[in-house]
């Protein structure tokens, strides 16, 4: 496998990785970040690790809740990129 730079300087990883949308998503509802992790009850800085694209892993709870909140489907949340 290809060594490919992470996202943001990140460590460098192996094959494709997966893109969080966050921003994207709040713009288009005109929602902030603090308003977002408020609804949805998780930190600010939690939330911000995942839209920086430096989250190692996500729950399938926590996936769920922002999908429901965000009114979006997985596939809107997130995507993998080669």
């Amino acid at each position: 496998m290809d060594r490919v730079a992470g996202a943001h300087g990140a460590a460098p990883s192996f094959g494709p990785r997966v893109v969080c949308h966050l921003d994207r998503l709040l713009d288009e509802r005109q929602l902030s970040l603090a308003e977002l992790a408020r609804r949805v009850d998780m930190s600010v800085v939690n939330l911000s690790i995942l839209k920086n694209g430096r989250a190692k892993a996500v729950r399938f709870e926590t996936m769920t809740r922002l999908c429901r909140e965000l009114g979006c489907q997985p596939g809107d949340l997130f995507s993998v990129e080669p």
